[in-house]
């Protein structure tokens, strides 16, 4: 939910938020952030986990980061987004604080007050900063919407109970409904 509306807001309000109050500022407007669910948490656990793994094991270079870590999709005062998991593979765009440029790869775990901001104006967003994949993964749905913005195709819906080819490394699947279990 937004904050009012009639004020634009900086990376100054961003950063002096009350202890423990998560928002995300988007074009110079607040959103508070809930709470998030237990299979929201389970999912991101495990993303974490299989991405990190698969990076190792291939000797890769990559950061997994999970929520909650700022990144400052254009390196502007007015959007700072916090992705449920960023995999960010130019490591001189990461500070202590944050990330200055778009990550390579973004998940967002969809709970019911982050759908239209997940599916709309996150995807706008991360499409015109560079991100090169973009999976919005949708418990209520059991789907996954994939977007693959370097190959400009249409988005990907794939069932929890199907395959997903992580796009950036090509020989990296997951079955969403295995994650559940």
């Amino acid at each position: 939910m937004p904050l009012p509306k009639d004020k634009t807001y900086t990376s100054e309000d961003y950063w002096n938020l009350p202890e423990g109050q998560r928002a995300e500022l988007i074009d110079g407007r607040l959103y508070d952030m809930a709470p998030p669910s237990y299979v929201h948490q389970k999912l991101i656990s495990a993303f974490t986990v299989i991405f990190s793994n698969h990076i190792k094991s291939k000797g890769g270079f990559c950061d997994v980061i999970p929520a909650p870590f700022a990144v400052n999709l254009t390196a502007n005062d007015e959007t700072y987004v916090e992705p449920d998991i960023s995999i960010i593979c130019d490591k001189s765009k990461i500070t202590d604080h944050r990330c200055n440029g778009a990550p390579d790869f973004i998940v967002e775990v969809v709970s019911p007050s982050s759908r239209r901001m997940d599916y709309n104006i996150k995807n706008a967003k991360y499409a015109e900063s560079g991100v090169r994949e973009y999976w919005i993964v949708d418990p209520a749905k059991e789907r996954t919407t994939v977007y693959r913005y370097e190959e400009d195709a249409a988005p990907m819906i794939i069932p929890f109970d199907q395959p997903v080819v992580v796009g950036i490394y090509g020989d990296l699947q997951i079955i969403i409904s295995d994650l559940l279990k």
